[in-house]
């Protein structure tokens, strides 16, 4: 658990052109977990692709 609770924290720190890069790298489908938590911080700074 406290592995995906510093990358949840990592991914939260990312700059937005950062996480707007993760996104992109994670953007297949199925998304996979770290895509997801990338799609949700980009939700919540109501950002997109």
């Amino acid at each position: 658990m406290q592995s995906v609770t510093e990358i949840e924290t990592a991914i939260t720190n990312l700059a937005n052109e950062d996480l707007l890069d993760l996104a992109d790298i994670f953007k297949a489908q199925p998304r996979t977990p770290i895509g997801d938590m990338a799609c949700a911080e980009m939700a919540r700074r109501n950002i997109s692709l």
